[in-house]
C-alpha cells in the first residue's frame, strides 16, 4: 500500500530509489520510516491471522491439537519467506520504475516495454488498482476492531463498547486527516519500533515453556499439514494469507523510502519479530489449546493487557493511516493516467509535494469502513472478508513483473516464466483458497473491486470516445494559423492561452472565441498538458515549445504520474525559454463541455450515463492545474457521446 503523503523523505535523493548510496543518519531515517509506514498492516497481522488460521484448522480435528497448530505456523512461517521476503524484498523491489513502485507505476513501466498487449496491461492495471480501494477499506475496520477486541479479555463488561470504541476512533481517525500527516509520522517509525519490540519479547517466555514450537520452521510441517487436511487445509490457507496482506506495501513505498532501507528494515526487524510472536502464539496453544479465543492478547501478563489494547490501538491506526494516504496517492496516479475524473487534491504541506488530502475519496473511505464494521462487528466475521482484494493484486503483480522482467530486463521469455511461475502458482492459490470465503463476506471487496474496475473502465473508454469525436469535429490548428495569419481578425492587447488535450486541432475555446468575438490576442499560445509514464520528469525536460507564427506558439507541459500539474508555476520555466508573458495580463481558455448521451455511443446506454455523471463530478481544471481563477475564461459547448 502506498502512503506517499507520509514521510517527508520522499523527495531526498536517497529516498527515491535511483541509488543506495546513503549516508549513515539519512539510512537510519528512512529505515525508521519504513518501519513506521510500510510495515504497519503486516505488523499488526498476528492481532488475528493465527487466531483465524488455527480456527479454520480446528474443524477436521474437533479442537486445537499440537499438530495443527505446528502445520499453521509452518504455513504462516513459510508464506512470509517465500511470498514477502523472495517474492517482494528479493526480486520485485529491483523492478522500479525510475525508483517509484507499486501496481500502477509497474503498469506504466510494462505498458512503455510492450506494443502487442498494451490494453491487456492496463486491464491488469486496473484490476489491480480497483482491488487495492477494497484493501483499503477492510485494513482500517479489520485492525482497529482486532485491537479494541482485547479489553473483552480484562471484562467481559466491555463487550458492548467494542464497536461504539472502533467507530469512535475511525471517525477520529478520517476527521484529522485534512490536517495532514507531517506532524504525526515522525511518530510512526518510533511507536512500530516499540510494537515489533514488545511483540517479540512477549513471545519468548512461551516459546521457552514449549520449545517444540522450533518443529514449525521445518516446511516439511507445512506440506504434510496440507497433504493429510483436504479441503480444510485449503480453507486454512485462506486465513494464513492473513500474514502476509500488507506485503504490497513494500514494493508501493520503493520511491518514498528506497530498496535498502526497506530490505534491512524487513531482515533485521519486522520478520524476526513478527515469527517470533507467531511462535509464541503457537506455544501458548500448545500449552492452552482454550487460548484460542484471543491468543495474542493472552500472552501478556493481566497488568499488562490495557497498555497492550492501548499499543495494539496506535499500531492499528498508523497501519490504517498508511493505507488511507495511499488510496490519495494511487488515485493521483490513476488520476494522471486517466484512469479517473479529476478531483479535488489539497496539498497539506508547502515543502513535500507527496503530502496530500483528498476529500472525495476520504469520504467514500470512512463511510464504507463505518458501514463495515457496523455490517460484521467482529474481526472473525470481518477477516473472511479480507484476503481477496490482496491475493488478487499479487497475482496481478506477478503477472505484469512477468512482463517486466522479460521485455525491461531483457531476460528471455521462458528464463522469466521459471522465475515467476512458482510466485504466480502460489499467489492463484492463495486466491482460490480466499474465493471459498466469497458467502462469508469476501463478496465485499470483490463488489467493490467490481464497482471501480466499471469506473475506471468506463471513464478510460469514454474519453477516448470524446477525444475520437471531438477530433472529426475540429479544424486543424495548422490550416487555422495559416488562415489567420493571411487575413487576420481585430487584434487586442494581452497573450491567450488556450487549454488542449490535442495539439494538433485546433482548440475549442478558439474556434469559439473567433466565432463569437471575432477577435485575436496580440499572443496565442496552444497548451497541451502531458503526462508521462515515468514517475517524476527532469526539468529540463518539462517545457517544450514551438514557434508555430509570429503570433501563435506551441507550449507542452510534461509532468510524472505522481507529480501534481501546476501550470503558473510550471510557465516559469518557460520564460527561460523565451516566452516573455505577463501572468496579469495573460487570458487563460478553456472549454467546458456539456455531455449529452447519443444514440449509438459505443458504449453500453449504462455506460454512458456512468460517463457522463462521472465527468460531471470531474473536478474543475482550473483548481486542479493550479490556475489563477481571476485569469480564466471558460466557454461551454454541448458534445453528444
Amino acid at each position: 500500500m502506498s502512503s506517499e503523503s507520509v514521510i517527508t523523505a520522499a523527495e531526498t535523493p536517497a529516498a527515491n530509489g535511483h541509488g543506495e548510496a546513503h549516508s549513515t543518519a539519512t539510512f537510519r531515517a528512512l529505515m525508521l520510516g519504513s518501519i513506521g509506514v510500510v510495515y504497519g498492516d503486516i505488523g499488526t497481522s498476528p492481532l488475528y491471522a493465527l487466531r483465524e488460521a488455527i480456527v479454520a484448522a480446528s474443524g477436521s480435528e474437533g479442537g486445537v491439537t499440537t499438530h495443527a497448530v505446528i502445520g499453521v505456523l509452518s504455513l504462516i512461517l513459510w508464506a512470509l519467506i517465500v511470498v514477502v521476503t523472495l517474492k517482494y524484498v528479493v526480486i520485485l523491489l529491483r523492478a522500479d520504475n525510475n525508483g517509484e513502485g507499486g501496481t500502477l507505476a509497474l503498469m506504466a513501466l510494462a505498458q512503455r516495454a510492450t506494443t502487442k498487449g498494451a490494453a491487456a496491461i492496463v486491464l491488469l492495471g486496473i484490476i489491480s488498482g480497483a482491488l487495492f480501494y477494497g484493501d483499503a477499506v477492510i485494513t482500517p475496520a479489520l485492525s482497529v476492531l482486532s485491537a479494541i477486541e482485547g479489553i473483552k479479555l480484562v471484562t467481559a463488561t466491555f463487550d458492548p463498547y467494542v464497536v461504539p470504541l472502533t467507530v469512535l476512533i475511525l471517525v477520529f481517525l478520517f476527521s484529522v486527516q485534512s490536517r495532514g500527516t507531517a506532524s504525526v509520522a515522525t511518530f510512526f517509525g518510533p511507536v512500530m519500533c516499540v510494537w515489533f519490540a514488545v511483540i517479540a519479547l512477549a513471545a519468548l517466555p512461551q516459546i521457552a515453556r514449549h520449545p517444540e514450537v522450533l518443529y514449525a520452521l521445518n516446511p516439511i510441517h507445512a506440506v504434510s499439514f496440507m497433504l493429510h487436511h483436504g479441503v480444510i487445509g485449503f480453507i486454512t490457507l485462506g486465513a494464513v494469507f492473513l500474514a502476509v496482506t500488507g506485503a504490497e506495501a513494500l514494493y508501493a513505498d520503493l520511491g518514498h523510502f528506497g530498496k535498502l532501507p526497506i530490505q534491512t528494515a524487513w531482515l533485521s526487524i519486522v520478520l524476526p519479530s513478527l515469527a517470533l510472536n507467531y511462535l509464541g502464539q503457537g506455544a501458548l496453544l500448545i500449552g492452552n489449546p482454550k487460548g484460542i479465543e484471543n491468543p495474542f492478547f493472552l500472552m501478556f501478563p493481566d497488568w499488562a493487557l490495557i497498555p497492550m489494547v492501548a499499543l495494539a490501538t496506535v499500531a492499528t491506526v498508523i497501519a490504517s493511516q498508511a493505507v488511507i494516504t495511499g488510496a490519495y496517492s494511487l488515485t493521483r496516479q490513476a488520476i494522471q493516467l486517466g484512469l479517473l475524473p479529476r478531483f479535488e487534491i489539497r496539498h497539506t504541506s508547502e515543502a513535500h509535494s507527496g503530502q496530500i488530502y483528498m476529500p472525495r475519496i476520504n469520504r467514500f473511505l470512512f463511510i464504507a469502513v463505518i458501514v463495515l464494521v457496523l455490517m460484521f462487528r467482529s474481526s472473525s466475521a470481518l477477516a473472511s472478508a479480507y484476503g481477496i482484494s490482496v491475493t488478487g493484486t499479487m497475482v496481478v503483480t506477478a503477472m505484469m513483473g512477468f512482463v517486466v522482467i522479460w521485455k525491461v530486463w531483457k531476460w528471455s521469455p521462458f528464463t522469466a516464466a521459471a522465475l515467476i511461475a512458482p510466485f504466480l502458482f502460489l499467489d492463484l492459490t492463495f486466491l482460490t483458497a480466499n474465493l471459498l470465503k466469497v458467502f462469508e463476506g469476501g463478496w465485499v471487496p470483490l463488489a467493490m473491486g467490481g464497482a471501480m474496475i466499471a469506473v475506471m473502465y468506463t471513464w478510460r473508454r469514454g474519453s477516448r470516445l470524446l477525444f475520437e469525436k471531438s477530433r472529426k469535429l475540429e479544424f486543424p490548428l495548422a490550416d487555422l494559423v495559416a488562415m489567420l495569419e493571411k487575413r487576420p481578425p481585430q487584434r487586442v492587447s494581452g497573450t491567450a492561452v488556450f487549454l488542449t488535450s490535442d495539439p494538433v486541432s485546433a482548440p475549442t475555446a478558439l474556434m469559439h472565441s473567433l466565432k463569437h468575438y471575432k477577435v485575436l490576442h496580440e499572443k496565442n499560445v496552444i497548451l497541451t498538458i502531458e503526462t508521462a509514464p515515468t514517475p517524476r520528469i527532469d526539468p529540463s525536460e518539462r517545457v517544450r515549445m514551438e514557434q508555430l507564427s509570429e503570433t501563435f506558439s506551441k507550449v507542452t507541459l510534461k509532468f510524472g504520474f505522481v507529480e501534481q500539474p501546476n501550470v503558473p508555476k510550471t510557465l516559469a520555466i518557460a520564460r527561460k525559454l523565451g516566452w516573455q508573458f505577463d501572468i496579469m495580463s495573460t487570458s487563460f481558455f478553456l472549454s467546458r463541455r456539456a455531455l449529452k448521451p447519443a444514440a449509438h455511443s459505443g458504449m453500453p446506454r449504462w455506460q454512458d450515463h456512468l460517463f457522463i455523471a462521472l465527468s460531471r463530478s470531474s473536478n474543475d481544471a482550473t483548481d486542479y492545474f493550479q490556475i489563477p481563477t481571476g485569469r480564466v475564461v471558460e466557454v461551454g459547448t454541448q458534445v453528444t457521446i
